[in-house]
């Protein structure tokens, strides 16, 4: 009799276990929510939807705002669906992160806008007003003769990160140069600094081996320059010392999107 007790007591035990579980399941899985945005499907938890009181989601989630459903059953934004990526990730982190090269600041913003995403809102129009501001201020690379300044190459433009792009490519094309001499020149944060120039009858070239061998001209760093520049979608505004008859002769070039 009490052996028939006890297994009638464990039977009802993994009985109350196995619905609590299954409880606890439906529960887990009613908290995943599938949007469809543009097409696009997303699945994230219901707390990270709700996050922001009043928002566009919360509403829709909390039964607030009306929203369509797809052929499958899920919530269904007519909005973009790729930006919806940034969204949901400012979401989940609580900031805005976004990744380099980012241009879509004016729609991520409308976009936060709908969605009623008030701080991810600011938070882009800040960016996009620091990005402007430092489009309109010109970075400069100079390349100079340590014992000259008057001897060189100045480069002038308004993208910080094509002046760092284009000053890594001179440092690779003058090393490549060198032949295992590469203490010739030193490189601080807007100028590359050669330690020798000369001129010659050919032109101003790099001396950079004990035996005088021409190993790299200012006319190649120019040159490559320009073509760098043109690659990028960059236009030569002008040489700004155009006395000298020639960009090749130049002092200086001055590039701009």
């Amino acid at each position: 009799m009490e052996r028939k007790i006890n297994r009638r007591e464990n039977e009802c035990e993994e009985k109350h276990s196995n619905s609590e579980g299954s409880e606890q399941d439906k529960d887990y899985k009613t908290s995943l929510i599938t949007l469809n945005v543009g097409g696009y499907l997303y699945i994230t938890q219901k707390q990270t939807l709700t996050k922001y009181p009043d928002s566009f989601l919360e509403g829709i989630i909390n039964g607030k705002i009306m929203c369509p459903f797809d052929a499958d059953g899920h919530y269904f934004i007519d909005r973009d669906g790729l930006l919806f990526r940034h969204i949901l990730n400012f979401l989940r982190n609580g900031e805005l992160l976004l990744p380099e090269g980012f241009r879509e600041n004016q729609l991520l913003a409308q976009e936060a806008d709908f969605f009623q995403l008030k701080v991810l809102s600011d938070a882009v129009k800040s960016r996009w007003e620091k990005e402007q501001l430092a489009s309109r201020e010109t970075t400069f690379l100079e390349i100079t003769d340590s014992h000259d300044r008057s001897q060189g190459l100045r480069i002038f433009c308004n993208a910080p990160d094509f002046i760092a792009k284009i000053k890594s490519r001179i440092v690779l094309v003058s090393k490549s140069r060198l032949d295992g001499f590469p203490e010739e020149f030193s490189v601080s944060s807007n100028i590359i600094q050669f330690k020798y120039f000369i001129k010659s009858e050919n032109g101003t070239r790099l001396v950079l081996k004990e035996d005088n061998t021409f190993v790299c001209t200012l006319e190649t760093l120019k040159f490559e320059a320009i073509m760098m520049a043109l690659k990028c979608g960059f236009r030569l505004l002008t040489s700004l010392d155009c006395s000298k008859g020639s960009i090749v002769h130049s002092d200086a070039l001055h590039f701009i999107k």
